[in-house]
């Protein structure tokens, strides 16, 4: 049976409290990278070509994407960054260069892989609505000659930080000697290392990591458990936990629910639930990415897991109220916090 917390005054003000202790600490975020695009309009009318809306473009933007919105939640939450990953020598990267210069990610630790191309999501919306996203990609793996710079690279800046996050989004930087690498750089330097999965990856890929952050849906497919066994009988979830930490000899799982919340699967066995803080729900880009830099703060700050879960719980919270990869501010999070709210009832973000 999991232990719940609840939001209150008291919950509300601890949170606040711990705040100040995210402040300048050291994350490594390493993963694949990508830029997010969004070309926004109006729907008036159906092309004549076509059965298709027309969207009348009325404003474009440019979003760090992937891991390096990993990153750049980091610095929002008031923490220090290193990225490492993998771009192009296209215009993608070149939009990207741009967005991190004016976020203060910092680009020097990136590899440049003359035959990729830079991961690019094109949005198109009207409005609040995506009417198509079109991706620039290739997910083969990584070369072995950049996966070797990439190591030789995480070897000198794993000892520079306090924390290290693995975010693998299948587009191939991610490989399972990849994983392994970095495993024993933390062991031998005395960092947390945790990853964010993907589903399309075994758990074992994953063998060795410290803590481990699936979604519902990931979990389950990294479980293998069914999803029908799970609608008739939901007490099961806590099953998720054990075995996640059975296929990578992980130390702590870290459940994200949605509208549940997060649950804990501590090192000593028990569970934690830490309900969510949504108060509205537009948009659930990039609530998954904010509890990660949340909870890799937290750990650097030696704050509890419960503790980094409150902080994460309620950064995405307020994520999920933006449209898009939007980063949540340390300053916005504690006005936030502040103000009188009341958490919401239904349907809430899948973080």
């Amino acid at each position: 049976m999991a232990d719940s917390y609840s939001w209150n005054e008291k919950t509300r003000q601890r949170v606040l409290d711990l705040l100040p202790k995210l402040r300048d600490r050291k994350v490594l975020v390493v993963g694949d990278i990508g830029l997010d695009e969004y070309v926004m309009g109006q729907v008036r009318r159906i092309s004549p070509e076509a059965p298709v809306p027309v969207v009348e473009v009325e404003v474009e933007d440019f979003r760090l994407g992937l891991a390096a919105f990993v990153a750049q939640s980091v610095l929002s939450l008031g923490g220090q960054v290193k990225l490492l990953g993998v771009v192009g020598d296209d215009r993608g990267a070149h939009h990207l260069k741009e967005l991190f210069l004016k976020t203060q990610v910092p680009w020097d630790d990136l590899v440049v892989d003359q035959k990729r191309p830079t991961t690019r999501k094109a949005r198109i919306m009207a409005k609040s609505h995506h009417v198509v996203r079109i991706d620039y990609e290739l997910k083969n793996s990584v070369s072995a000659e950049v996966e070797a710079e990439l190591v030789a690279r995480a070897e000198i800046l794993i000892p520079q930080v306090d924390t290290v996050i693995l975010e693998d989004y299948a587009k191939g930087v991610v490989t399972r000697s990849l994983v392994q690498s970095l495993v024993q750089i933390c062991r031998k330097n005395g960092k947390l290392l945790l990853v964010d999965p993907t589903r399309t990856q075994p758990a074992e890929f994953y063998q060795g990591v410290d803590w481990i952050k699936p979604n519902y849906d990931e979990a389950i497919e990294l479980t293998k458990v069914s999803l029908e066994d799970l609608r008739l009988h939901p007490e099961k979830v806590d099953q998720l936990g054990p075995l996640l930490k059975e296929k990578t000899q992980c130390r702590v799982v870290i459940l994200t629910r949605g509208a549940q919340g997060m649950t804990l699967f501590k090192e000593d066995g028990s569970l934690v639930h830490i309900p969510t803080y949504a108060k509205a729900v537009f948009d659930v880009t990039g609530a998954g990415d904010t509890v990660i830099a949340a909870m890799a703060l937290g750990a650097a700050a030696k704050l509890s897991l419960e503790e980094s879960a409150l902080i994460a719980n309620c950064a995405a919270g307020i994520v999920v109220t933006k449209v898009g990869c939007v980063p949540c501010d340390l300053a916005e999070l504690k006005a936030s916090l502040e103000e009188p709210w009341e958490v919401a009832q239904g349907p809430g973000a899948r973080l």
